[in-house]
């Protein structure tokens, strides 16, 4: 398609759109009296319409029902996570039996660990991405202290090129090869959260088991916005955050993926909790832990119902839609906004550079934007203007055109708004 950086064009774009229809379905901050442009969805989704209805069923019922609420609500409480099984196993790429929701997400990684990471005097090193989500790098570090080694010698970070923003296949693949037989697990962020890269999960994951090794994948920037096949990638386990993509509210519950082929694993460790045991017999109080032979049975507590009502809209939503509809809105969008930047470059005499891989198969819906010759002043004008970004130093900003509530015309808009704020 050849685009045009009009107003007109845009809006075209927009009248073709088959998703056009879900925007009215989110409510939008209000800057001057209009609707902002909402980059931040890889930070936290818009609030939906559905999210307030689903909470407020689970708030009726339990003014009138009380504790009887877990058996006769609308959505009884007892098994109302069951119902996430069926779209997150779409979303994801898995069978139902291999998702559930519980807790939050660097939670449920330390949960994974306990069972995936296995260290013994040889095999005890974890593979990782220089630069990952602090949170995944503190965790790793509490892990490999908890079970008394040095995270120097532990933890091999596979880093950029010099000159390079994205980390090349070749150079995992050549560092699992190297680590070998000294390798437990390789634990990734399927998207990296600074450049919006997209790893190739599928290879990475196969050159993990070859070497002997788990493989985890950390989904925070990946669960509803990238195509996914879990199950058939023969990965072991994998977490996400539902606050981002998928739109269910700030802080909220996680999902969690653990292949099919443990459920039954005996041998594994885990941590255990009520939650998890044989549903049949939970409420026999029974001494020893039976774990219910699926994901469930990594569960520890019953489920936050109300936190889990807002994310159950969000999932049912996406089932509507199917992931394949949105990653062609994505594709489309995120082209449109990477042409925009250019364009308006252009006419600044600018220089943007977009760290994020320009290859559709590289990446989701955020594009990462180095500002040179710009900084934080530009960054403060865009938000006074209407335009909710992401700042990270030492000047880049973080663009998500989120497919479910983004419009074609949101990305001419901002084009014109940033060129304002250039030559201001």
């Amino acid at each position: 398609m050849k685009f045009q950086n009009t107003k007109e064009f845009a809006k075209e774009l927009d009248k073709q759109d088959e998703l056009s229809s879900y925007r009215n379905e989110f409510c939008f901050p209000q800057v001057k009296g209009k609707n902002v442009i909402y980059f931040a969805g890889n930070s936290l989704g818009l609030h939906s319409k559905r999210a307030k209805k689903y909470v407020d069923e689970v708030m009726t019922d339990w003014e009138n029902l009380a504790v009887e609420g877990h058996f006769y609500a609308e959505k009884p409480w007892w098994d109302y996570h069951e119902r996430f099984a069926n779209p997150l196993s779409k979303i994801v790429g898995a069978l139902p039996s291999e998702v559930t929701v519980m807790n939050t997400l660097t939670v449920n990684l330390h949960l994974m660990m306990v069972t995936f990471y296995k260290p013994t005097s040889k095999r005890f090193k974890i593979l990782c991405e220089a630069k990952a989500f602090p949170s995944d790098q503190y965790m790793i570090q509490s892990q490999v202290k908890f079970h008394g080694l040095n995270p120097e010698d532990a933890i091999v970070e596979i880093q950029r090129r010099e000159g390079e923003h994205n980390i090349r296949l070749e150079d995992i693949l050549a560092k699992i090869e190297e680590v070998g037989d000294e390798l437990a697990l390789v634990l990734i962020g399927g998207v990296n959260y600074y450049t919006g890269q997209v790893f190739d999960m599928k290879t990475i994951t196969e050159a993990g088991h070859k070497a002997g090794a788990y493989v985890g994948w950390d989904l925070a920037h990946a669960a509803g916005n990238i195509k996914l096949n879990l199950h058939d990638w023969n990965i072991d386990f994998a977490a996400w955050c539902s606050y981002k993509y998928m739109n269910s509210g700030p802080g909220n519950a996680s999902g969690c993926f653990i292949h099919e082929k443990h459920h039954t694993d005996t041998s594994l460790s885990r941590f255990a909790g009520w939650w998890g045991h044989n549903k049949e017999r939970r409420f026999k109080m029974e001494p020893t832990f039976d774990p219910v032979r699926s994901a469930e049975g990594w569960q520890i507590s019953n489920l936050p119902i109300l936190s889990l009502a807002p994310y159950l809209a969000s999932v049912e939503m996406f089932d509507e839609i199917g992931m394949d509809a949105l990653i062609n809105k994505r594709n489309t969008i995120t082209s449109y906004l990477e042409f925009i930047l250019q364009e308006i470059s252009k006419e600044v005499n600018g220089s943007f550079e977009i760290i994020t891989p320009s290859n559709q198969e590289e990446r989701g819906c955020q594009l990462s934007v180095f500002l040179h010759g710009e900084g934080r002043s530009l960054f403060d004008y865009l938000m006074k203007n209407g335009v909710i970004i992401d700042w990270r130093e030492p000047n880049v900003i973080r663009l998500a055109p989120v497919p479910l509530y983004c419009s074609f015309e949101d990305m001419y808009n901002f084009g014109q708004i940033l060129k304002k704020g250039i030559v201001k």
